[in-house]
């Protein structure tokens, strides 16, 4: 069977659909977090920074989770990775609803941030595996499943919360990981044939020629640009509930709030994927964070309005979705399609980074001014970052990107 018969074929498609459910149910834990934050804050009576912290140990163990198990993937294939995510998970959630040591719960954090990164950046370097023409599109809809999750639980989580607390949230997850993620990883045992990863390499390596950067450096400046980028995500994303909260907000509204933002955000990462199987990851990742450093300048003359608050967070929403998952396209553009899995676990990794101190430091900032004006002046300071060092590969690009879609 050659390349062209694998790439892009109705199996691969199946696949996908397959991996899009994956992603939605195991990033959960993410927001999950999220929608707690409150909660625990007063459960522990502890201010909103130190309320922050099981969400930077969730990106701590999330980052762990991208790098390492992306390396399982390379070797043993998908299946292996999202078991030992299933396991992981289960664990984590089980014993974490039932802790009083507020520290262990910071612990046993890292590994729910472990199992809910096999869910993330290995999908997207399993996925662009089967994809050609097509694979920006495709690695968009897989990192959509992780906004699929931040619309879809903290609406289903807050009622939870709302009946059952914080504890009966993380025991309802310890079972539905369980339940949907093991049948799922089952159906996902086929490996990439021998002919596709050929047929990938030997494209990688023409673009690999055009840019003037060792894969070394390329490789670096990529993740100071998802740390600048995802430092300035964080923000938004992380605090959208507590603002609400600071507003006068019943939490389940700043649930209703984060779920719009990130329903505009799972619009723009199908865009953008389109736009990146026609521009390439590079340019496409400077209009993402181009749009997203406007959309957080947005929340500077906000008003206070409740309504105001629905609306910039849907432009933001808009805006940002797209940044994330052109890391993943860069990477198939131009290394190795052997180190995949490798790669992109490392330059998601950093990115997630990016996520877990932005979202402590914007805490940290609120409690230090009183407000969050000053956390979004600091994270539209790291978006310049991001977007200067995908101006500065532009510029060491020698000769024409070959076109992305026939990758």
């Amino acid at each position: 069977m050659s390349a062209e018969d694998i790439l892009d074929s109705r199996y691969s498609w199946v696949r996908l659909v397959l991996t899009l459910i994956v992603a939605a149910v195991g990033n959960v834990g993410i927001w999950a977090v999220v929608v707690i934050m409150p909660a625990l804050q007063a459960d522990f009576a502890i201010d909103r920074a130190d309320a922050s912290i099981p969400y930077t140990m969730t990106m701590v163990g999330f980052a762990a989770g991208n790098l390492l198990i992306g390396r399982i993937v390379d070797r043993f294939g998908i299946t292996t990775a999202l078991l030992i995510a299933t396991a992981t998970l289960c664990l984590a959630y089980s014993l974490t609803a039932v802790s009083e040591n507020l520290f262990v719960i910071y612990g046993l954090h890292v590994l729910v941030g472990l199992g809910t990164g096999s869910c993330f950046g290995p999908l997207l370097a399993d996925i662009s595996h089967w994809f050609s023409r097509r694979r920006g599109i495709a690695v968009a809809l897989v990192a959509s499943g992780n906004y699929i999750a931040g619309a879809f639980w903290p609406m289903v989580l807050s009622g939870i919360l709302a009946e059952a607390g914080w504890r009966g949230v993380y025991s309802t997850l310890a079972v539905i990981v369980v339940v949907s993620l093991v049948p799922l990883a089952l159906l996902l045992k086929r490996r990439v044939p021998a002919e596709a990863m050929a047929h990938s390499e030997a494209l990688s390596a023409v673009r690999r020629r055009s840019v003037d950067l060792s894969l070394g450096t390329l490789r670096l400046l990529l993740a100071v640009a998802g740390v600048g980028c995802c430092v300035a995500m964080a923000m938004p994303q992380v605090h959208v509930v507590s603002l609400a909260v600071d507003l006068g907000c019943a939490p389940v509204v700043g649930a209703q709030i984060l779920s719009l933002m990130l329903v505009g955000g799972v619009v723009s990462r199908i865009a953008f994927g389109a736009v990146a199987d026609r521009l390439g990851g590079v340019k496409t990742l400077l209009i993402g964070a181009t749009l997203q450093c406007f959309a957080l300048s947005l929340y500077l003359p906000f008003d206070g309005v409740v309504s105001g608050l629905f609306i910039v967070s849907f432009v933001f929403g808009l805006s940002q979705g797209g940044i994330v998952p052109s890391y993943a396209v860069i990477v198939r553009e131009y290394f190795p399609a052997r180190e995949a899995g490798t790669v992109i676990g490392f330059v998601l990794m950093a990115t997630i980074i990016g996520m877990g101190v932005g979202g402590w430091l914007s805490g940290y900032i609120r409690d230090v001014t009183g407000s969050y004006d000053m956390a979004f002046v600091n994270g539209i300071a790291f978006n310049v970052l991001n977007m200067g060092i995908m101006l500065l590969i532009l510029a060491k690009t020698r000769t024409p990107r070959v076109r992305p879609a026939i990758a």
